[in-house]
């Protein structure tokens, strides 16, 4: 059975070459926003080792199993690809090709194919052929070197700025503008996705604060990253965390009334007072428990939040009157978003099993030669 006709990308076929990280995600997207994703698996299982039940980037997909060192199952592959209106992958630069389901292939069978690629370095470049992940990406952009505390090294944001922002999110809007435009003109095109260039264009505002002379460039000297003492987190009695982020003055005006610092505070607007300014408001959070100041900020303008885990994320009121997370298909995990007024997506399938809907996919999708492709495994290419 094909797309349930959730969401707005109804009707869009998706061939996703399996990967790890942001290709998954990516593609996860775009079936939560309705398109019909098939993921083409490799043989011998999963790449990063876990459950597929348990991996929500398969979510919303279909999945067959096809040898792509093979000639069968690169010909399967082209077969898809014929009928797609996107394809994803995320090899590194010239995989491929050499497997014959590269992009002069594919839009040879397929001219209005988007042909979205997804990696790390970009398809050119000094590193474009070697490995790496999200942290030497982030890194290079001077994206990671911002994040952490003066006196300490760079806090790693897990994989959510690379991977996540960096790669996957300019993947997703690359190749939907890329099929507004094949849509229009009947032009397919190559939609090179690398995290390292998505990554450097969400520091854009931060980049033109330090043009201006409005940003220090070092860690936790600036009125984002931690530097100001009302931009910051701060430890509570029971060892956990109070973000703060009472930016303009009205809210600092309220998050400092309610704080209820004794005596008067240093003027916010002098750099040179911030230390004295962080030590008085630390210690007036170490009175009281997170939960006992939660309940002291609750329904303020002081923009003053808990900082919590993510599985305490799950519970927080707000979200869950929002439904941010939903439980589908036993686990509980986030929402389909952003959310659309007359097309919402939904989680209309659990994480796709490696090769279960090899038959559902090559009637729906009319390509008879699709089967189950023979062990083991090649070796896993990086992206």
């Amino acid at each position: 059975m094909g797309s349930t006709g959730h969401g707005p990308l109804h009707g869009v076929r998706v061939v996703e070459l399996a990967g790890i990280g942001p290709g998954p995600f990516a593609a996860m997207l775009l079936a939560d926003l309705g398109a019909d994703v098939v993921r083409v698996d490799r043989p011998g299982g999963p790449g990063l080792g876990i459950d597929p039940a348990h991996d929500l980037t398969n979510r919303n997909k279909r999945s067959v199993v096809l040898d792509l060192k093979s000639a069968p199952g690169a010909a399967a592959a082209l077969a898809l690809a014929e009928r797609a209106d996107i394809l994803v992958e995320g090899f590194r630069p010239g995989v491929a090709e050499r497997l014959g389901v590269g992009p002069a292939e594919c839009l040879a069978r397929n001219p209005r194919l988007v042909y979205g690629r997804m990696t790390g370095w970009g398809q050119e470049g000094p590193l474009a052929g070697t490995a790496g992940h999200d942290i030497g990406y982030v890194a290079v952009t001077g994206a990671l070197g911002m994040i952490g505390p003066a006196d300490g090294p760079p806090a790693i944001p897990a994989n959510l700025l690379g991977d996540y922002a960096g790669g996957s999110l300019y993947l997703v809007v690359g190749v939907l503008s890329a099929l507004q435009h094949a849509r229009t003109t009947g032009e397919g095109q190559v939609v090179d996705a690398a995290i390292v260039d998505g990554t450097a264009h969400l520091t854009s505002m931060i980049q033109a604060m330090l043009a201006a002379g409005a940003w220090h460039d070092r860690r936790a000297a600036n009125l984002l990253d931690g530097g100001a003492p009302f931009y910051g987190v701060y430890e509570t009695a029971d060892g956990q965390y109070m973000a703060v982020g009472a930016l303009e003055p009205a809210f600092y005006e309220e998050f400092v009334g309610l704080l209820g610092v004794p005596g008067t505070l240093p003027d916010r607007g002098e750099p040179a007072a911030w230390a004295e300014l962080r030590e008085r408001l630390a210690a007036r959070f170490l009175e009281r428990t997170r939960a006992e100041w939660t309940d002291v900020f609750a329904g303020s303008d002081a923009c003053v939040a808990p900082v919590l885990s993510l599985r305490e994320a799950r519970e927080h009121p707000h979200l869950t009157a929002r439904g941010t997370f939903t439980e589908e298909y036993g686990t509980v995990q986030p929402a389909p978003a952003p959310r659309f007024s007359a097309t919402p997506g939904a989680v209309h399938r659990p994480p796709a099993r490696p090769g279960a809907d090899t038959a559902a996919v090559a009637r729906d999708w009319d390509v008879p030669d699709l089967t189950p492709a023979p062990t083991p495994a090649p070796t896993q290419e990086e992206r």
